[in-house]
């Protein structure tokens, strides 16, 4: 992943959006091509403090094939929005486009059954608990032979994570003046990517906005 340093954020933090995304292409290449599929995971943690993936597929799934082999990729996106080059104060500005992504990259193998099991609940409990005060779904209202054939019918995949790279590019470079008229535009945007850019923009240089109130505050007679 490119990253300039002003967009980088740091791995504590990579790996903060990465589980609370907790959806994102797994990317492998099997020979001849790149092979990929979107999936949801969580994420654990070894003794040692290594960062491990944890997901499966389908058992046809061509990434099945090629576990247990060289490293995989894990892209993980959140928000994303368009910015107009008009929507700057200083002139000579290009259109371009801000987003959130990390990279997750490591060695991936296959679970056994007894871990596949784990990971189901494991990976259901995490979304299920966003569902709040709704009773958590558990493999446990499954019957016995319903719950046996979809088992066998996916692969537990597991990634160490050897790498973590982040690129949250929210114009950090800018100007305090460019910086808040292009979070005020896409505030006032319909699409709900630009509303959240607007919102981590906020959040990133939250002295900006507190300047501009002041500043507002005193003009008014």
């Amino acid at each position: 992943m490119y990253t300039p340093p002003v967009f980088k954020p740091d791995r504590a933090a990579s790996l903060g959006f990465a589980e609370a995304r907790g959806f994102g292409l797994v990317c492998a290449w099997d020979g001849g091509k790149p092979i990929a599929s979107a999936l949801p995971f969580y994420l654990t943690y070894a003794a040692d403090g290594t960062p491990r993936a944890l997901f499966h597929v389908a058992r046809h799934n061509p990434l099945v094939k090629v576990a247990d082999g060289g490293s995989w990729l894990l892209a993980v996106t959140g928000a994303d929005a368009y910015v107009s080059a008009d929507w700057y104060v200083s002139p000579d500005q290009v259109p371009t486009w801000l987003y959130q992504a990390v990279h997750l990259t490591g060695p991936v193998r296959t679970m056994s059954g007894e871990e596949l099991a784990v990971q189901i609940d494991a990976l259901s409990a995490k979304f299920e608990n966003r569902l709040l005060p709704k009773k958590p779904w558990t493999s446990a209202k499954m019957t016995a032979p319903r719950l046996d054939a979809m088992k066998n019918a996916i692969v537990g995949l597991e990634m160490t994570v050897e790498e973590v790279e982040g690129s949250f590019k929210l114009n950090q470079h800018k100007s305090e003046t460019d910086f808040a008229a292009v979070a005020g535009h896409l505030a006032a945007q319909a699409d709900a990517g630009a509303q959240a850019i607007a919102h981590l923009m906020r959040q990133a240089r939250p002295d900006v906005f507190a300047i501009m109130t002041n500043e507002l505050e005193r003009s008014v007679p």
